[in-house]
C-alpha cells in the first residue's frame, strides 16, 4: 500500500506538506475542542475561584497559547523519538522524509514567538511562568539526561512527563488572575491535581492495543504490563482523576452534578474495559481512545463551563 503523501509531487510545497504532517500527527479536528475544553475551563475555573467575571481576552490568549504547547509536546516527541521511530515506525512522516526535524524546530520556534507575542499583549509577567514550561519542556525533550533509566522504569518515565500537564494548566489559568493583579486562587491546587492524573489517564489510554494491533519495538501498556493489568491502571487513573475533581467542582459548587457525570463515565468506561479484556480485538481497543476524549471534555465542562452556566442561569445545584 502506498504511502499516505504518496500522491504528493516531489515539488510539493511546504504547506502541503505540514498540512500533511498535521492531519497525520497533530490533526486539529481531534485536538481543537480538546484544548478548547481545556484552556477556556482553565480560565473559567479560575475566575470562578477568585469570584471575577470571565473576559474572553485570556480566554483567546490561553487557548492559543495552550494549542501551542501540546505542539510542542508533539515535536518535542519527534525528536527524542527520532532513532526508534526511525526504527520501528518508519511510516511516520519524520522518518520517511515528508518534514525534516530541522523544519519543526523553525515551527517550534515560530510558535514559541507567538506564545510570547500573546503573552506580553495580555500581561508581560505571564512571559516568565510560560518560560518555566519551556524549561520542563526541554528537560522532557532530552528525558532529563536518563533516557536508559527511565526507559527501564515505565511508571516513572509516565509521572516525570505527566507533570507537564498541571504546568501548561497553571498558564491557561495564569492568563485569568495574573492580568487582574490577584494571587493564585486558592484551591487552584485541585485543579492542577485533576490536570496532571487526566494526563496520566490520556497518556495510558492511547496506548491500550488489541494483541493483533501491538508493533515490534513499540512499548504499549498492554505490551509492557498485559492486558489486565494496563486496562486497570488505565481505569484506576480515570477514578483518581474523577476522586481528586469532586474537591474541585465543591469549590465552584458544582459537587452533585459532577459525581453524577463523573459516576456515569466510570461506569462506561468499566464495562468498555470488560468488554475488551474478553475480547481483545481492534474495535473494543479503539474504545480507549474514544472514552478519554469524552472524558476529558467533560471534564473540563464540568468544572469549568457548566458551573458557569449554572451560575449566569441562576441555578444552584
Amino acid at each position: 500500500m502506498s504511502s499516505p503523501d504518496a500522491a504528493v509531487p516531489a515539488a510539493a510545497t511546504s504547506w502541503r506538506r505540514f498540512c500533511i504532517y498535521q492531519r497525520e500527527r497533530f490533526p486539529l479536528v481531534a485536538h481543537g475542542p480538546l484544548i478548547a475544553c481545556f484552556s477556556f475551563c482553565a480560565i473559567s475555573y479560575s475566575a470562578q475561584l477568585r469570584g471575577g467575571s470571565l473576559r474572553w481576552g485570556p480566554v483567546l490568549v490561553a487557548f492559543c497559547s495552550c494549542l501551542c504547547s501540546f505542539l510542542h509536546l508533539r515535536i518535542a516527541d519527534e525528536f527524542k523519538d527520532f532513532e526508534e521511530d526511525s526504527r520501528y515506525r518508519p511510516y511516520r512522516p519524520v522518518p520517511r522524509g515528508l518534514v525534516r526535524l530541522r523544519e519543526l524546530g523553525w515551527l517550534w520556534a515560530a510558535t514559541g514567538a507567538l506564545q510570547v507575542a500573546l503573552a506580553l499583549w495580555l500581561d508581560w509577567r505571564l512571559v516568565g511562568v510560560l518560560l518555566m514550561t519551556w524549561f520542563y519542556l526541554a528537560l522532557m525533550t532530552k528525558e532529563f539526561f536518563v533516557r536508559a533509566w527511565l526507559k527501564a522504569r515505565p511508571v516513572t518515565y509516565l509521572w516525570t512527563h505527566m507533570l507537564i500537564m498541571p504546568q501548561v494548566d497553571f498558564y491557561a489559568t495564569a492568563c485569568d488572575w495574573l492580568p487582574v493583579g490577584h494571587g493564585v486562587p486558592r484551591g487552584l491546587l485541585w485543579f492542577l491535581a485533576v490536570s496532571f492524573f487526566n494526563g496520566v489517564t490520556l497518556e495510558l489510554g492511547r496506548k491500550l492495543r488489541a494483541p493483533g494491533d501491538e508493533e515490534h519495538g513499540v512499548e504499549t501498556y498492554t505490551f509492557l504490563w498485559g492486558r489486565p493489568r494496563a486496562v486497570g491502571a488505565w481505569w484506576g487513573a480515570m477514578l483518581c482523576t474523577a476522586l481528586l475533581a469532586l474537591p474541585a467542582a465543591r469549590l465552584v459548587h458544582f459537587l452533585l452534578p459532577a459525581a453524577l457525570i463523573f459516576a456515569l463515565i466510570l461506569a462506561l468506561a468499566a464495562w468498555r474495559s470488560v468488554r475488551f479484556l474478553r475480547a481483545p480485538v481492534t474495535a473494543n481497543a479503539r474504545w480507549f481512545e474514544r472514552l478519554v476524549g469524552l472524558w476529558t471534555i467533560t471534564l473540563y465542562l464540568t468544572l469549568g463551563a457548566l458551573p458557569l452556566l449554572a451560575r449566569w442561569l441562576g441555578w444552584s445545584p
